[in-house]
């Protein structure tokens, strides 16, 4: 078991990464992050909001997530790859477009050595927007 001498938490691996604390705003999750990170974080972001703009940002999970009615997505970094969460039905009808991505239900990861596809993840987000929109 590892410590983290910050903040105290346990963990499996030694020098788990991990956010010690509580982060309130998608600003300080980025800031926190790797330097090389943010710039791809904050386009990430400005996809999500270009594709949501109704959206409300808020911390959900530790994680920047995009509400509106319910959590439409969340974004976060890892040290090998940008993990976005838009649900499993999302992997599902999207899986033709998401062959060359690790998946799990809900999850996507984006490798950090490949470039992003932003357009994919803003047709995640406008899809996931017509659905909370249909419950409604």
């Amino acid at each position: 078991m590892w410590q983290c001498p910050k903040c105290g938490k346990t963990f499996k691996n030694t020098n788990q990464s991990h956010t010690c604390g509580k982060i309130n705003t998608i600003d300080e999750y980025i800031a926190l992050q790797p330097e090389n990170i943010r710039p791809l974080l904050e386009r990430i972001r400005e996809t999500i909001r270009s594709a949501a703009p109704k959206a409300i940002e808020k911390i959900s999970w530790q994680m920047p997530t995009f509400w509106q009615g319910e959590n439409l997505i969340h974004f976060a970094a890892f040290k090998n790859h940008i993990g976005i969460y838009p649900g499993g039905e999302a992997t599902f009808f999207f899986a033709d477009r998401l062959s060359d991505y690790k998946t799990s239900k809900g999850a996507i990861q984006f490798p950090l050595n490949q470039p992003v596809d932003f357009n994919l993840i803003a047709d995640i987000v406008k899809w996931r927007v017509a659905q909370v929109e249909i419950v409604r």
